[in-house]
């Protein structure tokens, strides 16, 4: 909201050589008004702006000149001299543009002299610059010569030549250095930036100078330097070692080139032909171009040279109108097949990239081609051609990539597709909406889930290309099922803005259709009635984006839709005003008036109170029981597309009012909404007061009133200054001793808002309110109290807080206080509780930016004060302050090191050590460390820094190092404890080395046994040593203590060490005088993390140290020493060689997931710079993997552990994005067939990598359900990125299937079973498959049968799930016929019921997916479901007693349930399809045979019994609602009652009758039923009221407390005597019961239906009252 100050430009001045600026001065006239004396006067000022206004004076002043009709001397030179500073210029300096924007309109008169002066000085920097690193000026001159300016281009012109031979010369120095330079990526960085800008220069001379079309003789220079550059790019195409974009752009030089030098024009397209396929006939072309693209013209070019020449084809050549000819159609047609072939072949994340862009070009391209082609090429790029539908393939297996870039690509090729459909049929006049295609597409596309993101942007496009009447006449509910996903987060933005393109297509068209207004009902019916209810019927997140997202655009769209939308929210605000979990009709007017104000479609809140809604009505939002109506009636008040409208009193009051009752919210998110607003408000107030006071002023002269205000400005001002001094003293008031962390973090996160949007006045800003003048004695205390909580959180808001106050304010110059501030702050540095160094740091931190420090410490410093230097004194008092107590901190550091290295038990009791080292970070990371004034007097404290850290880390590691750390207690040094402290070091010399897998461990032969010795020898984790405190008490010292105080002291001293290389400047030799590091120094730290990350075995130690380390190397690679630069190479090489030997004598940790050495390798990975060709990650990945295969080694164990474990750690970095994509393939080969082997360790860590990978390819879970769809892919989209995994898994499949069931009835399972069938149901079928699939599913598809009939209940469950995916869905009702035909009959004599709950599940999973899919309402669907429900009914004696099985007897039953609720409708003959089949005669007939009638002689020992049960009550339950719904009042026919089920004994059952019944009856309740309560359910209160009293079962007890609830109170609270025995009064004591004793949800519900019964209690008081 504030206003933002425009950033100043900086602009370098011009400058001229000392002979032009003597030649300037000889030539200057007296007057100064010659052309020399204006650029005497110009080129003597130091300011860039300055000069940029003379520079504009130059053409007018020449043109005065022009009068005279002739060109003196004077002129000439001034030219020459222009010329010279033009070139002298750099290439982004705004003068550059200026000069030569003016030189363009130079006069004619002047144009030969000022282009020979051009030329000249042209030619002489290319003849004078011969330093390599000089060469990308004289570059960026060609290129800015070329660029717009007509005096630069004839200069270039008439050296073309030279030009030419400069650039050739260049690029080949430049490149050789290059390639001497490999290693040194800085150096490299920079000379391939000049490697590019001099392609680009060459392409740019091609493409605008003018005689490249028609080049001369052969023989000539030009001729010669242009097979040159060829040459060079031919070889730079082929290069991988250079940047992609450098290959890149050699394609395009490489296609232009040869469209310039190639004759006859006419055989060019049939020649690029060639190159693309790898078919060049070497006879049939000049022998230029073979000897300048020789490696083009074989059959082997790489894939990136091909791809990058499908580019320079696609944007190099001339597509327009069809100029080419047949020959470039063809060139077309080529070029797309290559791309397809490529992109099966490429799967690394650049290259794919650069090849979405390129078939999003080639659809361009094509475009163009077709607005004027053959009907043959229009026959082969229509919507059902060939190609067509492989970039239709594209789109659907890309629309999901994790890049946005390569998704947004997608959409573009999909829109040009339809383009491209609409451009071949434009000859045959048809409708487009009504074509084949566009039908077919529309059909698919709304048949896919909506969890896809790629729908909604290809449905966006189908509504700008056919309009939105013909998708909402396919599916009318379109906008309700789009607002249904907007629960999702990551569906949000694709939903909302498909829907914006929808409304605002129907609205444009209904416009046009309608003749009056009434076109406004249909679209709000349309739109705005699905809004309202979600916005009060939805769940929270659906209705907070909703309204985020939706809302807003909508009101901008038609924003006569507020009025519409307030008048029915106001309607039905009093009846819902909603709950704790309920936003209500109030919530959703709150959030509709917030919306429509902050997009300016309501002028203030004044207003909308006045004409829209009451003051009391917003003043209940204030306090609502949801946080979200409290939240944006908040925002209705502090927003506002105004940042100067006055905040009126009402508002004022309002936000006081909110502020009372807000403040100690438990949700974090609704913390910041708070705090954000009302910084919101804050600066409304500022600005506003702003204008106020120029108001005030303009009223002061007696001028008209301003409509602004309704009163007088200083009135204003007043309430403003009144009201913020209100809400001061309620935030500080609420900071008590003792408050909650949620009521400090508000009230200080206000506090420093007001800070600082109220900042302490400067110059004549004036400001209406000072936060230091409302702050005392009193509230300084209370802020300096807030640094000591136990929440870091509150301490950084406290401390900004405290920086924020001016430096003038009375409490920081007390020397006396802050005395005792720094005396506490030493005391907490050193406590051993691990926050209150936290505090210690923050208080230090503050106290160094004090000017009275210094004179407090002289009490606690021996050395001498340190001077401040010369330069700012505020940044030097600061720099001289910090480097006192950083003395201070190190003098007390060391002399507790040497304590420690006596006793660390005494340290770990006493004096930790870590609060030192962690307050000396603090205080490095506040100070500007590259811009130090006392150099000298740092580097002493900073090598002494690092010596008292190597020690103190020396002290701790070895307990950090131990093989079980968190049970080591180390004893004294003290000569009577020497030879037990050596006992003690041997016992914890790691045990988890190389050798842990392949020396056996051989016990000690010993005659006895002794627990005392052993007990004295090894301390376990219940040992204690008594040590004597700070004050001499006795304390006892656990090991988790000493634990704490070595790992912190670690972590401390890596994140010191990390920021030491992070902050200081380096010394790149001894005598450097800025810097501060050396570079043995930095080999020495990154030594120290070398060692701890590989030795560490505590979590939290090298974890840290790993931090620290990343920092370490970031500044490696970044640092312009060669030596430094090559260590993240060294010490990789070096790890792997150690992991790749296995050497016993390695200390290397085994166990515990490797330790730290994926850290190590992933910080010398992730720091590599993207921006290069990450070999250093190429390499590492093909060694790991090649480590994790399989082997027959028996010593390859623990290297294939530590394989795995480092891959793991590889893929889960999120830095290395999609650059480890490639590796995913061969990762997951790894992990699966890791899964087998013999060896425990290795089998745990692919079982890690494994999960991991799941994670990588499908995406984080984001919900409960563990095959969610969010978390799911389709077949086609999964094999086309990962095609290596078709063939591995296709393999392994067969090889599990082999091995599933013998035929001798023994258990054998293929250990790998489970991860396969575990990645292959994470596929899911989509309704593209069928057309665009390239590797078929069919293979699987009897291996994953087979699998269902494993002995293992869960593989059987996954075979079921991963065969889904698999069958096409037209496949699916045939393959379930076969399936069931599988199924034994039931005279059948021997048959496994393992086979056929394989089969069962497998059929129930597929038809869950057909009846899921969207061909839910059309004609085939019923007719296949109903031959289905025939083939099923010939098995159903698997659903009787018949069948002794549980377990195939419930999912029986579950795929008949499912027929139930799929073919539950009216057939042509109006008679429902299942009565029609008898089908629910057969239902009828199994529940009246089930155990729900008979009773049951099962116990819950007989297994399946829970699911059987389920599946029975689930299917009688809709058997019985299916009487009802035919029988009406008269449904006594039903196979069994609800109180039946009801009084079962298994509480399954009532559990799930419970459930429907709450459903039906909350449907009643909320009015959303059509038709109200059935029937059935009339009158049973007394029924509920028994089943309460009676119920043990808890969720059961729960259910029916809802019902009682969704029920009106006079029905059953009168029964309750008659039923229960108890008055209604002492019924509503036993719910209290219920409420008090009970766990948390019957609590819940318990109070609620004691509040609805005390409330019709009074509401029945309140009637006999007014009846007498």
């Amino acid at each position: 909201m504030g206003v933002k100050k425009k950033k100043e430009t900086q602009v370098t001045s011009l400058t001229v050589c000392h002979q032009d600026l003597e030649t300037l001065r000889s030539l200057a006239d007296v007057e100064g008004k010659n052309l020399a004396s204006l650029l005497l006067h110009c080129v003597q000022l130091t300011d860039g702006v300055s000069q940029i206004h003379y520079v504009k004076q130059i053409v007018p002043l020449l043109e005065k000149a022009n009068k005279n009709g002739k060109c003196d001397p004077t002129i000439r030179s001034c030219l020459d001299i222009l010329a010279g500073i033009y070139l002298s210029l750099n290439l982004k300096n705004p003068l550059k543009k200026v000069l030569a924007s003016s030189l363009n309109d130079l006069p004619e008169f002047f144009l030969t002299e000022a282009t020979q002066s051009f030329t000249s000085r042209l030619q002489e920097e290319l003849n004078t610059t011969t330093d390599l690193y000089s060469y990308r000026k004289v570059i960026d001159n060609i290129s800015s010569c070329m660029e717009n300016f007509d005096l630069g281009r004839s200069g270039v012109n008439n050296l073309l030549e030279n030009v030419l031979h400069y650039l050739q010369k260049s690029l080949i120095e430049i490149s050789e250095e290059n390639r001497k330079l490999a290693g040194n990526h800085i150096v490299q960085t920079q000379l391939m930036n000049d490697l590019l800008v001099g392609i680009r220069v060459s392409v740019m001379l091609v493409q605008k100078v003018q005689g490249f079309q028609r080049l001369h003789l052969k023989s000539s220079p030009t001729w010669q330097s242009m097979c040159g550059l060829l040459s060079i790019f031919t070889k730079f195409l082929s290069d991988d070692d250079l940047l992609q974009t450098i290959q890149s752009t050699s394609g395009l030089a490489v296609i232009l080139f040869i469209k310039a030098m190639f004759h006859p024009p006419e055989k060019i397209a049939d020649l690029i032909s060639s190159l693309l396929l790898r078919s060049v006939d070497h006879t049939s072309i000049p022998e230029w171009l073979l000897n300048c693209c020789r490696s083009l013209c074989g059959a082997d070019v790489s894939q990136s040279a091909l791809l990058f020449l499908c580019q320079g084809t696609l944007t190099m050549l001339d597509w327009q109108d069809g100029r080419m000819g047949p020959s470039g159609e063809a060139l077309l047609l080529d070029t797309v097949r290559v791309l397809f072939t490529l992109s099966s072949q490429i799967k690394e994340s650049t290259l794919e990239m650069f090849l979405s862009r390129i078939l999003a070009s080639w659809t361009n391209s094509a475009i163009q081609v077709l607005e004027s082609s053959s009907p043959s090429l229009k026959d082969r790029l229509n919507g059902n051609s060939d190609v067509v539908r492989r970039l239709l393939e594209y789109v659907y297996t890309h629309w999901e990539h994790p890049l946005d870039a390569l998704r947004h690509q997608t959409k573009t090729i999909f829109r040009n597709i339809l383009q491209m459909h609409q451009l071949a049929l434009q000859e045959s006049g048809s409708d487009l909406a009504a074509d084949g295609f566009i039908f077919q597409l529309t059909e698919s596309l709304l048949r896919l889930e909506w969890h896809s993101k790629g729908k909604y942007t290809c449905l966006g496009c189908l509504v700008d290309y056919i309009g939105i009447e013909h998708i909402l006449a396919l599916a009318k509910t379109i906008p309700s099922q789009i607002l249904e996903v907007m629960g999702d987060q990551s569906l949000v933005p694709y939903a909302s803005d498909l829907l914006e393109t929808m409304f605002k297509s129907h609205k444009s068209c209904l416009k046009s259709q309608a003749v009056d207004s009434t076109w406004i009902d249909k679209w709000h019916e349309t739109w705005v009635s699905p809004l309202l209810f979600i916005l009060c019927e939805g769940n929270l997140d659906q209705k907070s984006y909703v309204i985020d997202y939706y809302l807003s655009k909508l009101l901008n769209c038609n924003p006569e839709s507020l009025s519409y939308m307030v008048k029915i929210l106001q309607t039905s605000a009093d009846a819902k005003t909603g709950s704790y979990d309920s936003r209500g009709a109030l919530g959703a007017l709150m959030a509709c008036l917030r919306t429509a104000r902050a997009h300016g479609h309501l002028q203030s809140a004044t207003d909308a109170w006045r004409d829209l809604v009451s003051s009391a009505r917003i003043k209940q939002g204030l306090i609502h029981q949801h946080c979200q109506v409290r939240i944006d009636t908040l925002g209705l008040l502090c927003e506002s597309n105004r940042s100067t409208e006055i905040v009126s009193t009402e508002e004022m009051e309002c936000i006081q009012f909110f502020i009372t009752y807000n403040l100690n919210s438990q949700s974090p998110g609704v913390r910041q909404q708070i705090c954000s607003l009302l910084k919101k408000l804050f600066c409304r107030i500022q600005e506003s007061s702003q204008v106020l006071y120029k108001l005030e002023q303009s009223k002061s002269k007696h001028e008209p009133e301003n409509e602004l205000t309704r009163q007088h400005p200083s009135v204003s001002l007043q309430q403003y200054k009144n009201f913020m001094s209100s809400i001061c003293n309620s935030l500080f008031e609420a900071l008590f001793p003792g408050s909650s962390y949620p009521t400090r973090f508000s009230a200080l996160t206000i506090l420093g808002s007001i800070a600082e949007v109220f900042p302490v006045p400067e110059g004549r800003v004036q400001t209406v309110y000072q936060l230091s003048h409302d702050i005392d004695v009193g509230r300084f205390q209370t802020l300096m109290e807030c640094l000591t909580g136990t929440f870091e959180e509150v301490k950084i808001l406290a401390f900004d807080l405290l920086m924020k106050l001016p430096k003038t304010f009375v409490q920081f110059q007390d020397s006396e206080k802050l005395q005792g501030l720094f005396q506490a702050a030493l005391e907490l540095s050193t406590s051993t509780k691990p926050y209150d160094c936290v505090t210690a740091s923050y208080l230090l931190n503050f106290l160094i930016w004090q000017n009275a420090l210094p004179s407090s410490l002289s009490a606690y410093l021996k050395t001498q004060r340190v001077a401040c230097g010369d330069g700012d004194k505020s940044a030097a008092l600061v720099e001289s302050n910090t480097l006192i107590v950083i003395k201070c901190l190190l003098e007390n550091l060391e002399e507790e090191v040497s304590r420690a290295e006596n006793s660390l038990l005494q340290a770990a009791a006493s004096f930790p050590m870590y609060g030192r080292v962690h307050c000396i970070t603090g205080a490095l990371r506040k100070l500007a460390l590259n811009s130090l004034q006392l150099v000298n007097e740092w580097r002493p404290v900073v090598e002494k820094l690092l010596v008292t850290s190597y020690r103190l880390s020396a002290v701790v590691s070895p307990v950090i190092q131990s093989s079980s750390p968190e049970g080591l207690i180390p004893m004294d040094t003290d000569a009577e404890s020497a030879s037990r402290l050596q006992t003690i070091l041997n016992e914890i010399q790691p045990r988890d080395t190389n050798d842990y897998f392949n020396r056996a461990k051989i016990l000690k032969e010993c005659d006895s046994f002794d627990l005392e010795d052993l007990s004295a020898s090894v301390p376990n984790i219940d040992t204690s040593a008594e040590i004597k405190g700070k004050e001499g008490k006795t304390c006892d010292v656990t090991a988790q203590m000493v634990l704490v105080c070595c790992w912190r002291s670690m972590k401390e001293v890596a994140l010191l060490l990390g920021s030491l290389c992070q902050l200081l400047p380096m010394r790149s030799v001894p005598e450097s005088p800025d810097g501060l590091l050396t570079v043995e120094q930095v080999k020495e730290i990154g030594d120290y993390f070398k060692q701890h990350l590989l030795q560490s075995r505590h979590r939290g130690a090298f974890e840290l140290a790993y931090t620290g380390f990343v920092k370490l190397t970031e500044i490696l690679n970044r640092c312009p020493d060669l030596s430094l630069q090559k260590l993240p190479e060294e010490w990789l090489w070096n790890v792997l060689e150690e992991i790749r030997c296995s050497d016993p004598s390695s200390k290397l940790c085994a166990t515990r997931r490797s330790a730290g050495i994926p850290f190590y390798i992933q910080a010398l990975l992730a720091s590599e710079p993207k921006k290069g060709k990450m070999d250093l990650l190429k390499i590492t990945m093909k060694e790991l993997i090649s480590l994790a295969g399989p082997t027959d080694d028996s010593q390859s164990t623990v290297p294939k552990v530590h394989a795995l474990n480092i891959l793991r750690a590889l893929f889960r970095d999120t830095r290395l994005g999609e650059i480890i994509t490639p590796y995913i393939a061969d990762g997951a080969k790894a992990a699966i067939l890791g899964f087998t082997s013999p060896v425990w360790a290795v089998r745990n860590s692919s079982t890690l990598l494994f999960s991991t990978l799941i994670t990588r390819i499908f995406g984080v879970k984001r919900g409960k359900d563990e095959l969610s769809k969010k978390n799911r892919m389709t077949g086609s989209e999964f094999f086309s990125r990962f095609p290596e995994l078709y063939p591995f898994l296709l393999k392994q499949l067969e090889t599990v299937a082999n091995t599933v069931d013998s035929d001798t009835g023994e258990l054998n399972h293929h250990p790998s079973m489970f991860l396969l069938l575990l990645v292959l149901g994470r596929l899911y079928p989509s309704p593209m498959d069928g057309a665009c699939s390239a590797l078929s599913m069919a293979p699987f598809i009897p291996f994953i049968m087979r699998c269902g009939c494993s002995p293992v209940y869960r593989s059987r469950e996954m075979a079921a799930r991963a065969l889904v995916p698999f069958v096409m869905m037209d496949e699916i009702p045939d393959t379930i016929r076969t399936l069931l035909a599988k199924l034994p009959d039931c005279t059948d004599q021997c048959f496994r019921q393992n086979h056929i709950h394989g089969t069962l599940l497998q059929v129930f999973h597929l038809l869950q997916a057909f009846s899921d899919s969207k061909y839910r309402m059309n004609t085939y669907f019923q007719q296949e479901l109903a031959d289905v429900a025939v083939c099923t009914k010939a098995k159903i004696w698997l659903a009787k007693r018949q069948n002794p099985c549980l377990v195939t007897r419930a999912v029986y039953i579950d795929i008949l349930f499912l027929l139930t609720c799929c073919l539950d409708k009216p057939s042509k003959d109006n008679r429902p399809v299942l009565e029609h089949l008898g089908f629910w005669e057969e239902v009828r007939r199994i529940i009246l045979g089930s155990e729900l009638i008979t009773g049951f002689s099962y116990t819950f020992t007989v297994p399946g019994l829970p699911q059987y049960l389920q599946s029975l009550t689930k299917l009688a339950i809709a058997a019985v609602w299916a009487v009802a719904a035919q029988a009406g009042e008269q449904a006594r026919d039903v196979p069994i009652s609800f109180s039946r089920l009801l009084e079962s004994s298994f509480p399954e059952v009532r559990l799930l009758t419970l459930e429907a019944l709450l459903e039906r009856f909350s449907a009643a309740a909320s009015g959303l039923g059509e038709k109200g309560l059935p029937p059935l359910l009339w009158n049973t209160g007394g029924t509920f009221l028994m089943l309460a009293v009676k119920e043990s079962h808890p969720e059961c007890l729960c259910k029916i407390l809802k019902i009682l609830h969704c029920m009106d109170p006079s029905e059953w609270l009168p029964q309750t005597e008659r039923c229960v025995h108890l008055t209604p009064k002492e019924f509503l004591i036993w719910t209290m019961d219920i409420a008090s004793n009970e766990r948390s949800e019957i609590q819940s519900e318990a109070l609620r239906l004691a509040s609805k019964v005390i409330a019709h209690h009074m509401q029945t008081c309140e009637e006999v009252t007014t009846r007498y």
